[in-house]
């Protein structure tokens, strides 16, 4: 199995995208770490895994938090192996007009989908570099991240942010064998999507993605998975675009697809 013995580490574990994430690492024989601010949520999960033969253990943790991303990953550590895998996929969506988003609003948007990535990422690379182990770092980022969304101008900054740092993180850390690339995910069905997803939003979706539909958290797992493995050893710095088709589609205006 592609993954039998690593140490893999999931944010945003609970639901959605995590949630699938970690079930296929898991199934593909990594020892998964689960990160969650809910912690129902990856109790259950990790419950269900350990039911189907796999290693897997639940961290509460406030990914916002300055000190989590250290001691969360200094505890994974030290009770199940120095983690080789990082999916930084925590992230939150707050909808408010540019000219009346309150600062907190925006400072909570960032700290939660960019500064995470950020701190976990560093956290890891630490122990990495220091241990002269070679790992993945997948990032979770969104077609938002090169096209507006309206409403959600701390989310496409904290997308858009995450991809220009990788590509830091991965020129850097490159010589220590770390990779590190980012998903892409067009519209995609999860917790955070579905109250979005009205039967109005759905069908306009549908009518704009070549591949007419919206994506299965699944589907964005695989990919994760890709850059995650060393199916992937020669990417580094990349992203790669999960999203039907959306974002390179160069119709013209009134194609319809569905």
């Amino acid at each position: 199995m592609r993954f039998d013995g690593i140490t893999a580490v999931v944010t945003g574990a609970g639901a959605g995208i995590g949630r699938a994430t970690a079930t296929r690492l898991a199934n593909e024989g990594a020892k998964l770490a689960l990160i969650d601010i809910n912690q129902e949520s990856i109790d259950e999960l990790a419950a269900s895994l350990g039911e189907s033969g796999c290693t897997a253990n639940a961290y509460r943790a406030d990914v916002c938090s300055s000190d989590a991303a250290t001691a969360v990953i200094a505890q994974i550590a030290a009770e199940m192996g120095t983690p080789q895998v990082l999916v930084n996929n925590a992230s939150v969506l707050r909808l408010a007009s540019a000219a009346e988003t309150p600062l907190e609003l925006f400072d909570a948007v960032i700290s939660t989908n960019l500064r995470s990535v950020f701190t976990f990422s560093q956290a890891v690379a630490r122990l990495l570099i220091a241990a002269k182990l070679p790992g993945s770092i997948v990032n979770v980022s969104s077609i938002h991240a090169v096209i507006s969304e309206p409403n959600a101008s701390a989310y496409t900054a904290a997308k858009g942010g995450i991809e220009a740092m990788s590509r830091t993180f991965a020129s850097e850390w490159a010589s220590a064998g770390i990779r590190v690339n980012c998903v892409r995910p067009g519209a995609t069905w999860s917790e955070m999507t579905t109250p979005i997803y009205t039967k109005e939003i759905q069908r306009a979706i549908a009518q704009r993605v070549p591949m007419g539909r919206i994506g299965d958290a699944s589907e964005i797992a695989a990919g994760i998975c890709f850059f995650a493995s060393p199916d992937s050893s020669y990417c580094t710095g990349t992203t790669l675009d999960i999203d039907g088709g959306y974002i390179m589609d160069g119709s013209l205006p009134g194609t319809v697809y569905a």
